[in-house]
């Protein structure tokens, strides 16, 4: 039965070790499936559901091309990579998206880097890293 990693990817040093290491996985074994997401969240003083919305939508598309881009780089060294970006709710840890995806993909690994472009920097751990290694029903791999 072939393995299954998920890559948390936020554009992050971090994230960036965290598809490489994914992709070392593979390169180790064949029966291995790499899937790689970007949750995006929209964030700001915004009160406006249909601007929350555009910023968010805006915010996919970036995300879209940096994932095209990884997609690329990793299938030129012969490893095939499903992408995918979510938008996440303004309100809410990217963590749960990450964890749901998990779950219903029935991931067998969480490569997350141990923190992200987030602003607010925790002692150890950043806030979605954390989260994910709180709540993920599976194993999680934190890349520092």
């Amino acid at each position: 039965m072939k393995k299954k990693i998920l890559v948390a990817y936020d554009g992050s040093d971090l994230s960036k070790k965290a598809v490489k290491e994914a992709e070392r996985q593979v390169l180790e074994s064949a029966e291995t499936a790499v899937h790689v997401i970007s949750v995006v969240k929209p964030t700001g003083p915004v009160t406006n559901a249909n601007v929350t919305r555009q910023i968010g939508d805006e915010l996919k598309k970036q995300y879209e091309e940096d994932m095209a881009k990884i997609k690329r780089e990793i299938e030129d060294d012969g490893v095939f990579v499903t992408t995918d970006v979510i938008v996440g709710e303004p309100e809410q840890n990217p963590a749960i998206s990450i964890t749901k995806y998990a779950e219903s993909h029935d991931m067998d690994l969480i490569i997350v880097g141990s923190r992200g472009l987030g602003n607010v920097k925790k002692l150890f751990l950043g806030s979605v890293s954390n989260n994910v290694v709180q709540h993920a029903k599976c194993p999680v791999l934190v890349i520092k």
